[in-house]
């Protein structure tokens, strides 16, 4: 089922999806020809977010394009979060997370959100790299480890 913003791959054939994939592999970029025959080569940002929709449909993934004003209810942005509607509510109300009221409920901009996702996985990242540096400093992390099965 397709809508303005959704692509789903069962709706190509596999002899469309591997053609998309030639026409978008490195090389030379493709065209779009107007009715009056005037070529245009995509530019290259264009052309690369193409490429990586491509390559996500010949993964079978669909496809979801959506405006970075485009506007979350706290559930739905919690789920894309992954985390329950309480804790994200909590988040909100701490001043992590931009929102504004529609009447009395909270709405979430896409962009708001993707730049939370972005910071949180920021200060995963760098609190496991100085966990890891601290367990290596202070010797329990055995890098001549060769596991349990090679040990034989």
């Amino acid at each position: 089922m397709a809508t303005e913003s959704r692509i789903d791959p069962s709706q190509l054939s596999a002899e469309e999806l591997r053609a998309l994939g030639i026409m978008v592999a490195p090389g030379e970029r493709p065209a779009l020809v107007g009715k009056d025959g005037t070529r245009l080569e995509l530019p290259e940002p264009v052309f690369n977010l193409l490429s990586d929709v491509v390559r996500m449909m010949q993964r079978r993934q669909s496809i979801v394009l959506i405006p970075e004003d485009e506007t979350f209810t706290t559930q739905a942005a919690a789920n894309h979060l992954g985390m329950s509607r309480q804790y994200f509510v909590t988040l909100l109300e701490s001043g992590q997370i931009p929102f504004h009221r529609v009447g009395s409920h909270r709405r979430i901009a896409f962009k708001d959100l993707r730049d939370y996702e972005i910071k949180r996985d920021a200060e995963r990242r760098s609190r496991l790299g100085g966990l890891f540096k601290r367990l290596q400093t202070e010797g329990h992390y055995d890098t001549d480890y060769v596991g349990a099965d090679d040990a034989q």
